[in-house]
């Protein structure tokens, strides 16, 4: 520790992503990165965009791309006034934890999830307190009625997959009306319902989703949100306060020719799906108890298997696959959906390991 570290520096706890590692034929299924390319039109838009105006600033406002993920989500009515756009949506959530939830009440969200939110309390000061899953890993939102500076989701939720009825989030912001309520959705492209459809009902409520998971942009670093234009105002404030123009040209275009895509989009989505059905199948031959999932990776346990040996057992075998030692997911491992011949891999390796005493 540095004597010139300010003291909430020390008290940090930084997240810590999935490992990237450099191995020869290695099976990589750990970071819910697609396995299928982005929309060949995204390819081209960038590299068109390579080839002229790289020497001026970007938009700062990212209008084009704002109307392009607006156009999107026209069918809900959303306006470019309503959408935000940053750096991933890891940077988009930042800014909402910096500039919404710095309330002297706490912040809920589920004990269970995905582990940045924990991380952004302890570096923007926001008190918190995190509320049990059920016994079937679900959020149950009943539970988030009492006092709060602001309410925090990821929809489907991480790592368990489990997603939520879209009417229990309306109900939740029926009755939560006094503070934020963020429902994010990375996932939410691969079997849930996405609480867009009640931003214009619900003027406390922000979504925040990203290109990475079912727009196969994980490189691009490019995430938005979408609220009532008062939330989205504050979250300008707070990026033009830090980075006045966090978007660049590149992942601007990338992501306009994403958003334009819709035939790619719906191909590839509906594949993970439908891998990720037979995939759930396969490991319930196992034996496994797969939790319920609308993302890109399952959430599974052996019953006489500990999470961390099959987890290292797989590794023996090339095979990366995310374990959580956290208290009740400590036998659990996700695993996320790769091409069939991936998966095929990965199923060989793991009744490899089984077998073995």
């Amino acid at each position: 520790m540095s004597r010139f570290w300010h003291p909430r520096v020390a008290r940090l706890h930084p997240y810590v992503p999935g490992e990237q590692p450099k191995m020869e034929r290695l099976v990589k299924l750990n970071t819910n990165e697609n396995p299928y390319g982005p929309s060949p039109r995204v390819v081209a838009a960038i590299q068109a965009a390579a080839e002229a105006g790289m020497q001026l600033y970007p938009d700062p406002e990212a209008m084009a791309l704002r109307t392009a993920i607006a156009e999107f989500y026209s069918d809900f009515g959303i306006t470019p006034a309503q959408v935000f756009v940053g750096n991933g949506s890891d940077e988009v959530l930042a800014h909402a934890f910096h500039g919404l939830f710095r309330q002297d009440a706490p912040l809920l969200f589920p004990d269970i999830s995905y582990s940045f939110y924990p991380v952004y309390c302890t570096l923007y000061e926001v008190p918190f307190e995190t509320i049990p899953l059920d016994d079937a890993f679900a959020i149950r939102l009943a539970d988030y009625e009492g006092d709060n500076g602001g309410i925090i989701f990821p929809n489907p939720n991480a790592p368990t997959g489990r997603a939520l009825p879209l009417a229990d989030i309306q109900g939740l912001l029926e009755r939560n009306t006094d503070s934020v309520v963020v429902v994010d959705e990375a996932y939410v492209d691969f079997g849930a319902d996405s609480a867009v459809a009640l931003v214009n009902r619900f003027p406390n409520l922000l979504v925040t989703q990203t290109v990475s998971k079912s727009r196969s942009l994980a490189g691009l670093r490019l995430g938005l949100a979408m609220g009532h234009p008062d939330l989205i105002a504050g979250l300008v404030r707070i990026k033009d306060s830090f980075n006045s123009y966090p978007v660049d040209r590149l992942a601007s275009a990338g992501g306009i020719a994403a958003f334009a895509d819709r035939g790619h989009f719906e191909r590839n989505r509906r594949t993970v799906m439908a891998d990720r059905e037979r995939l759930t199948a396969e490991l319930a031959g196992l034996g496994f108890e797969v939790l319920p999932s609308a993302a890109n990776f399952v959430f599974a346990r052996h019953p006489r298997r500990a999470g961390a040996d099959l987890a290292r057992a797989l590794r023996e075998r090339a095979v990366i696959v995310r374990h959580f030692d956290r208290p009740r997911i400590a036998d659990f491992l996700r695993i996320t959906i790769g091409t069939p011949e991936q998966n095929r891999a990965f199923l060989s390796a793991l009744e490899d390991a089984l077998a073995q005493p």
